[in-house]
């Protein structure tokens, strides 16, 4: 097994908290990594939202006791594991995280489904208008998940059936947001993996960064609750909707949801 060091105890706490909650959603879940540029970029595709889900996390710059110099062809200051590229189990992942030390077990690597072999690309994206504001979007989930609610429970016993809640379903979150062509469905995972939650003060500075260019917040936490002491809720988070390759992705400073914009079939989506 090889070992990577993260940035610090926020970055790992941060990239647990996203672990454990696609864990929530498939308890066999795996995960691609790409480490590149100083960033560990986490890929994960939870069932029920048909989208990919993307987490990154800055590594450390290896301490000059771990480098070989000359003899690698690596300089100081270089970052271990850049250039990794394989899937894993999520479970092995989140068991391999240290949060005090900020240290990373990488697992032995697992043979991936097939998403894992379809990336968006790492260049070429481009913003996109016409998406609602952070609150409007909030809303528009809260009300879809209240109709799917109420439309499943109107249901008379003889139609309540998985065919006709996946018809519900498919209805409801293919419906697109604003002026663009994003499926709601796209928004609903963002909420119910923890990305559109209010943002801290101290993570309003923070920039996208490394191959998936999802930007880095204050830390969550497993429970997904914030570890930044004495930092007040601040505003809403900044939302960006990117075009690139036939996808179609939704920045947060906490990750990021992408999703192919053609002939993806959805798949049902339960409420959070």
């Amino acid at each position: 097994m090889t070992a990577l060091r993260l940035a610090d105890a926020g970055e790992a706490a941060d990239l647990a908290a996203f672990l454990a909650r696609l864990i929530h959603y498939d308890r066999a879940a795996a995960v691609r990594l790409q480490a590149g540029d100083g960033v560990l970029a986490v890929f994960g595709r939870p069932p029920s939202f048909e989208v990919l889900a993307i987490r990154t996390a800055r590594l450390a710059p290896a301490a000059p006791e771990d480098l070989t110099g000359a003899a690698s062809g690596t300089a100081s200051g270089a970052v271990p594991g850049s250039g990794r590229d394989l899937t894993v189990s999520a479970g092995d992942l989140l068991e391999g995280i240290d949060e005090p030390t900020g240290s990373l077990t990488l697992p032995a690597p697992v043979t991936g489904p097939p998403w894992a072999g379809v990336l968006p690309p790492r260049g070429g994206w481009q913003q996109v208008p016409g998406l609602p504001s952070p609150q409007a979007l909030g809303r528009t989930v809260a009300l879809a998940v209240a109709e799917f609610r109420a439309r499943d429970e109107a249901l008379p016993p003889e139609r309540r059936t998985r065919a006709e809640r996946d018809r519900i379903g498919r209805e409801i979150w293919s419906r697109t947001l604003g002026d663009t062509h994003l499926p709601l469905r796209a928004a609903h995972a963002a909420q119910s993996l923890g990305f559109l939650r209010p943002v801290r003060a101290e993570a309003q500075a923070g920039g996208g960064h490394g191959p998936a260019g999802t930007g880095h917040a204050a830390g969550t936490g497993r429970t997904g609750t914030g570890h930044a002491a004495g930092a007040a809720l601040a505003e809403p988070p900044t939302l960006t909707l990117l075009a690139a390759g036939g996808w179609l992705r939704l920045r947060t400073p906490y990750g990021s949801v992408a999703v192919r914009t053609g002939g993806m079939a959805a798949l049902p989506v339960m409420p959070a």
